[in-house]
């Protein structure tokens, strides 16, 4: 016999432990999984706590690794990118690294950060033959992956924004990258509060990412790109 709707409410209406100790079981549950869900946020955080600098003070490295965030409908880096690219070409100038990686989404044939980020990049004072692309930078783990095995990048400045260059200095380390980061101006704007409350949830995947280690999307055969530009900047 169906349910009448005071009955259907009944039963899926939460129960509430009756007694002291069934009680304070439940707020100990309920304390555990507030812990348990803030562990990857608290690794990501600690994982780079040492490993942050400024365009000034962070030490002198080969390569400069600038994580895509984004295009705009016609084609360019979004606000957040263009800082990105802007921090990095800032470092380039400085003499802090004579490579610079551009790492993005290029997957479909209308939409190529990589394209667009060494675009920027020359027009900022970067030669192209300083800069190099992996266009298959799909998310940070595979960027960091493929920067150790397919660029054999082993020491890189990271350029990302606040809310997103902890994680990617945790997964870098974690996939074999040396790596300092490097904080590229923020506009807090909707999108800027969209990216550090995606955080949160991302820390989640990037922990299991550095604990099963996956393959890229993509991985292919190795790259020489990195190591010509290296040498022929010297």
């Amino acid at each position: 016999m169906p349910l009448s709707l005071p009955h259907l409410r009944a039963v899926l209406r939460p129960r509430l432990p009756c007694t002291r100790a069934g009680r304070r079981r439940a707020v100990q549950a309920l304390m555990l999984l507030c812990v348990l869900a803030l562990l990857p946020a608290t690794w990501v955080f600690t994982a780079a706590d040492d490993r942050l600098r400024t365009t000034a003070d962070v030490p002198p490295t080969g390569v400069a690794v600038v994580f895509g965030a984004g295009l705009l409908w016609n084609g360019e880096p979004s606000v957040f990118l263009a800082n990105r690219l802007d921090a990095a070409a800032e470092l380039y100038r400085a003499g802090r690294v004579e490579v610079v990686l551009v790492t993005g989404d290029n997957g479909s044939e209308h939409y190529d950060e990589p394209h667009a980020m060494r675009h920027y990049l020359t027009h900022r004072g970067v030669p192209d033959a300083r800069i190099v692309s992996d266009y298959a930078g799909f998310d940070t783990w595979d960027s960091c992956v493929r920067a150790k095995r397919i660029f054999g990048v082993g020491r890189a400045i990271l350029v990302s924004q606040g809310f997103h260059i902890r994680r990617a200095v945790a997964l870098c380390q974690k996939a074999g990258v040396d790596s300092y980061g490097v904080s590229a101006a923020d506009h807090h704007d909707a999108v800027w509060y969209y990216g550090a409350t995606r955080e949160l949830f991302a820390a989640g995947k990037a922990a299991l990412d550095a604990a099963f280690e996956p393959g890229p999307r993509f991985l292919g055969p190795k790259e020489p790109g990195v190591a010509r530009a290296l040498a022929g900047a010297r």
